[in-house]
């Protein structure tokens, strides 16, 4: 585990590309099952350990998590997320350049598939981001910095993806994505207020170079 930052109450992790956040039906590794062998074993625990997941990321999608570790906690941080009250920035590599400002879509997932698709507002889910900077990079490629205010499953890759801005190497929402390479977005910046002393904290680490050293 690449832990940020660590105390009685929570963990902050930098997530790695291709980890799932929670198990699923492919007994794949996930955070959640990780975190717990690393309590585990760093404090010598006996029994089982407890670890909340608070929000997820994608599976392809590296960068910032929070878990609780304890269930005061988790529900606290869950409560702030129902409110709004966390800010998740992220940044991605996109192709064509983007409009800045808000971004507003009504999205439905398809279970059998696991693929998103934007749909009128009488069947899908209210999803909403912000784009606030957006920076040439080479050729007809941009750096996006945006900030989700929901956080539906596919999101920003699909609001983006639907636009003829889609991230540079998502295999599943960029007919041009190469094969084996990362998707080109990253959870850079994690805000929140901590459950027990109400302090607000914020964790952030450099998205755009791990997106240019995924590419070289």
């Amino acid at each position: 585990m690449n832990v940020i930052y660590e105390d009685n109450h929570l963990l902050v992790i930098d997530k790695p590309y291709n980890l799932l956040s929670q198990a699923d039906n492919t007994s794949d590794e996930d955070v959640i099952t990780l975190a717990k062998q690393f309590l585990k074993e760093k404090y010598n625990k006996p029994g089982n350990v407890y670890c909340g997941l608070v929000h997820r990321l994608d599976r392809v999608v590296s960068g910032l998590m929070v878990l609780a570790k304890t269930s005061k906690a988790a529900s606290r941080l869950s409560n702030q997320v129902r409110l709004n009250q966390f800010e998740k920035k992220y940044i991605a590599l996109v192709e064509n350049k983007p409009q800045k400002g808000k971004l507003i879509d009504y999205l439905i997932k398809d279970e059998k598939t696991n693929i998103v698709t934007t749909t009128s507002s009488s069947h899908g889910k209210y999803s909403e981001l912000n784009i606030s900077d957006v920076q040439h990079f080479c050729e007809n490629y941009f750096f996006v910095e945006l900030t989700l205010v929901t956080g539906r499953s596919h999101q920003i890759r699909v609001q983006l993806s639907s636009r003829n801005t889609p991230i540079v190497n998502d295999h599943r929402y960029n007919p041009n994505a190469q094969k084996g390479q990362p998707i080109c977005l990253v959870a850079c910046e994690l805000s929140f207020f901590h459950p027990i002393t109400k302090e607000k904290l914020t964790f952030q680490l450099d998205g755009k170079e791990r997106i240019i050293q995924s590419l070289s």
